[in-house]
């Protein structure tokens, strides 16, 4: 069945049909234009989403980063962000497969069809041309008839006529021959018209509108062909994508599956436990029995237990000591490293007292003194908090943690800078037998860099290794401790307390070697009471106050003691050492660790 058969008469059906063909083809091709605008826009939401849910900060930088909950959460991200690309694609295949190429065959398919309609315009341009000539030969034809009729009539009628003349007769006679020789030619004329129409619309109808519409039937076949694959093409783009889409929500589960609360509860105690241990029990302080007193109110001693005397109702009387003798008042011992000495260093034994051997004393410094002194630093923090090179400001904890960090890096660039000498060593080795491959004497500045690297990551993995060392030990020293009690509160500042010669606590400015006996020359304190006013300091007055968080013991030179909850005057605000000055209500100054407090400034 074809179109030059069965609808050899409807050249104005098939028109239609193939116009509307290939307005369905723009059509399908401006649907599909829009849906890659819906595809893009679509993943383009889809990025902007995940970039709006991702961390700002570095994974390596966020500790968030190591629970389990955090990583799965990233991977879904990922996973969407991988769907979104593939969503992309999906816009990309159709835009190239199906917007362009069938956009361009549509023009194409136009441009056939104009033709071959052009061409049957002809045809039948020409078919009428020859149909009006054929018409016109027979109105010819059929005018020539009547009149070579009509000069027959009239010849004879003249002929019957006795009243006509011969001449009136023969001219009748001449004209009737003439005007039916005229009508015979017409007649052969149209006869011959008429033949060549009928051939020429045989033709056209049997042959040459045929063929036209064989060929648009041809065209409108192919376009529903191409028009057809375009359909596929769009069923075709997603599967292409369903494969790795498919993975992309596999991957989402397989993220919701790792989800392990069990793992980041123990990601939360390593990233945050602290080493310290818990606070021990709250002394009981019994306010029933009177406080002991000095035997005299003029004594220049300091009760054994450290605090200051009271000489009045929450005064305190710092004394000067102009002329004071040197078995009655035990200076500190001087710390060749500038300052007064701590009579008990933290986290170390207690120092040795003045009345030893100068030797024994430096021996003690040896031993006590950390390592990192020579190369301490310390840098401001955003916060205010000190942040130290061995990360003394951490718990112990998380100091042992960042410094095993600091150390495997040390000791990977070390391994590096080695690898590099070597292979330094070898190529001078190479250049020295084969001169032509370079100067060996071009390489000595690059192996005198890298030993120079070597030497300083040595020292600072040998610093490092000291540092680790000590917070170890320091976090056993706390698990020992917490074995058998409560743990206690986080350890004081690891540098002493600053020497301040204008400190007013007496219990430490005036503290006494208790452990040897005073000699009776010694015991001597009266004759010093005249002085007791005239070397009174003016009371300073503090900028604010605070609460003991912690219980302090304010064992060391310059420190003094406190209980958990108790009120306290702020003197002096930290400098950045992690030691705060204070005053007690009953008496006595003194610097405590600056963690231990609450502070609250005037």
């Amino acid at each position: 069945m074809d179109w030059g058969t069965e609808l050899w008469d409807q050249f104005e059906v098939l028109e239609r049909h193939t116009l509307w063909g290939l307005d369905l083809l723009d059509r399908y091709v401006k649907f599909v234009k829009e849906r890659t605008e819906v595809e893009q826009a679509y993943a383009k939401q889809l990025r902007n989403l995940v970039k709006k849910y991702l961390p700002k900060r570095p994974a390596k930088d966020d500790p968030e980063s190591k629970f389990s909950q955090q990583q799965s959460f990233m991977q879904i991200l990922q996973e969407v962000n991988d769907f979104a690309g593939q969503r992309e694609l999906v816009a990309e295949n159709l835009s190239v497969r199906v917007c362009l190429e069938l956009a361009k065959y549509s023009q194409e398919m136009k441009q056939e069809r104009k033709m071959h309609f052009q061409e049957g315009r002809r045809a039948q341009q020409q078919l009428e041309n020859g149909f009006k000539q054929l018409e016109n030969s027979k109105r010819k034809f059929e005018r020539d008839c009547r009149e070579a009729e009509k000069a027959a009539q009239t010849a004879e009628r003249l002929d019957q006529d006795i009243n006509a003349t011969k001449a009136d007769v023969e001219k009748a006679k001449q004209q009737a021959h003439l005007r039916s020789h005229m009508a015979e030619e017409s007649k052969n004329e149209y006869a011959a018209q008429l033949q060549r129409y009928n051939r020429d619309q045989a033709h056209f109808y049997f042959s040459q509108m045929p063929q036209i519409f064989d060929k648009l039937q041809d065209m409108d076949e192919r376009r529903a062909t191409r028009l057809g694959a375009g359909y596929g093409l769009l069923s075709e783009a997603e599967l292409q994508v369903v494969p790795i889409i498919a993975k992309c929500l596999e991957g989402m589960k397989v993220a919701a599956d790792a989800v392990d609360p069990k793992n980041d509860s123990q990601v939360l105690i390593e990233l945050h436990k602290s080493g310290f241990a818990r606070p021990g029990d709250v002394e009981f302080e019994d306010f029933s029995q009177p406080m002991n007193r000095a035997p005299s109110d003029s004594s220049l001693g300091t009760p054994s237990d450290g605090r200051s005397e009271l000489r009045g109702p929450g005064r305190t009387r710092a004394k000067r000591w102009p002329f004071g003798k040197k078995n009655k008042h035990c200076p500190p011992p001087f710390s060749p490293l500038g300052g007064s000495l701590p009579l008990a260093l933290p986290n170390g034994p207690p120092s040795p007292r003045s009345g030893h051997d100068p030797f024994a004393i430096l021996s003690e410094i040896s031993k006590s003194v950390k390592p990192r002194l020579a190369s301490f630093r310390s840098l401001r923090g955003s916060r205010g908090t000190v942040v130290t090179e061995d990360f003394s400001h951490l718990p112990p904890e998380q100091q042992r943690k960042r410094l095993q960090q600091q150390l495997e890096e040390r000791n990977r660039e070390l391994q590096k800078e080695v690898d590099q000498r070597e292979a330094l060593k070898k190529m001078k080795d190479v250049y020295e037998k084969t001169p032509q491959m370079g100067d060996p004497a071009s390489l000595e500045p690059r192996i005198m860099e890298t030993l120079s690297n070597i030497e300083r990551l040595k020292l600072e993995v040998q610093k490092y290794e000291t540092w680790l060392a000590e917070a170890e030990s320091r976090v056993l020293s706390n698990k020992g401790d917490s074995l058998g009690r409560h743990a206690r509160p986080p350890d004081p500042p690891a540098s002493a307390p600053p020497d301040d010669g204008s400190n007013s606590n007496v219990s430490q400015d005036n503290k006494e070697c208790s452990e040897e006996p005073l000699s009776d020359e010694g015991q001597d304190a009266p004759i010093y009471t005249e002085f007791d006013e005239d070397f009174e300091e003016e009371p300073v007055t503090p900028i604010g106050h605070c609460v003991a968080i912690y219980h302090f013991e304010g064992s060391s030179e310059g420190t003094i003691s406190m209980t958990e909850g108790e009120d306290l005057s702020l003197m002096e605000e930290d400098k950045g050492d992690g030691w705060t000055r204070v005053r007690r209500k009953e008496g006595g100054e003194g610097y405590v660790p600056t963690s231990y407090l609450r502070v609250m400034l005037n």
